[in-house]
């Protein structure tokens, strides 16, 4: 059973940092492409970066140069580094797994999700 359990939200100022861990379990973490979404209030569920398992690495232009995404596949984890946060960047954020270990994920399994604010 496929299980991401993601953690590392808060409340936070803005031009603050946060760091979001997902916690990996029944799969192949090594295999895996990973992904970090986020949903606004009101607004559809949106790509923030992904990390193939090779290491290639994708973000979305609005997180470019902000935020990091790495892994550490000994600790079936993958990190979102966020610093520079604005108040845009207020959502749940999700983490998500794609059996697809390339560029071209289908995402498979979805975590619940953890809350970020950025405060003005």
């Amino acid at each position: 059973q496929v299980q991401l359990v993601e953690s590392g939200g808060g409340l936070v100022q803005a031009g603050g940092s946060l760091r979001l861990s997902c916690a990996a379990s029944g799969i192949i973490f090594s295999t895996y492409t990973m992904g970090w979404y986020r949903q606004a209030p009101g607004k559809q569920r949106a790509l923030v970066a992904i990390i193939t398992s090779v290491g290639s690495t994708y973000y979305t232009p609005s997180v470019k140069g902000r935020f990091t995404v790495s892994r550490d596949n000994a600790k079936t984890t993958v990190y979102l580094q966020m610093n520079s946060l604005k108040p845009e960047d207020t959502a749940v954020y999700y983490c998500t797994a794609s059996s697809r270990g390339d560029e071209n994920p289908r995402w498979d399994s979805w975590g619940q999700g953890t809350q970020v604010t950025v405060s003005s």
